[in-house]
């Protein structure tokens, strides 16, 4: 395990591509990032996860009280995140950009018919807020490809991945939502979890946590 931090109240990690961050259905599926910690800190509870195929700084809390302030912290938007995608073709700022920033706003949901998939739906789906900045573009596997910056202000399911698709600029190596050219560029996701800042649940002390992207 690649420990970034540890406490009597925080433990922050930085998780692989191709490990899940707690178990899924079935006995295949036991290995993961939780289950892992807790071998070792069997105080160690989630507060949020990251998709098998998404690298990056997660956290768990120690003990209760400290999972439910993490928990508060995080349903109030007090814990800032920044990921770094690579995504498909030239992405150019957006015209309303603030600051070099753009905005998607749309509305998210479960495609129950086609699970896992998550899809923009105005009438059923929850808001969905990701703010972009786009680096200048270049180029992977022979083809353009743009590195943008990504910060989530809401926390849906496939949130970053499923906004990206909407801008017409899926995450290349996306196997669920970029087409077959784009999934072929990269043995992985390239989306990576690079940051993440909050208040000490208990010191009340800023933390900050980096982790620069493997690609």
């Amino acid at each position: 395990m690649d420990i970034l931090y540890q406490d009597d109240a925080l433990l922050v990690f930085n998780k692989p591509s191709g490990l899940l961050s707690v178990p899924g259905r079935g006995p295949d599926k036991q290995d993961c990032l939780s289950a892992r910690v807790q071998a070792r800190w069997p105080d160690a509870l989630i507060v949020h996860r990251l998709d098998y195929d998404t690298s990056g700084i997660i956290l768990m809390a120690r003990g209760i009280e400290a999972q439910r302030a993490l928990n508060r912290a995080f349903e109030t938007r007090q814990v800032h995140k920044r990921y770094v995608a690579v995504v498909d073709g030239i992405l150019e700022p957006a015209a309303d950009a603030v600051d070099g920033w753009g905005l998607v706003d749309l509305p998210l949901c479960l495609d129950w018919e086609n699970r896992p998939l998550h899809i923009v739906d105005h009438q059923s789906g929850k808001p969905s807020r990701t703010r972009w900045r786009p680096h200048p573009p270049g180029e992977l596997a022979g083809a353009p490809a743009t590195r943008v910056d990504l910060e989530p202000i809401t926390g849906r399911s496939h949130q970053l991945r499923v906004h990206m698709q909407s801008l017409g600029h899926p995450i290349i190596g996306d196997t669920l939502y970029a087409p077959a050219a784009a999934r072929a560029r990269a043995p992985r996701l390239l989306l990576h979890a690079c940051e993440l800042s909050l208040i000490h649940p208990f010191l009340r002390v800023p933390l900050t946590f980096t982790s620069p992207p493997p690609f």
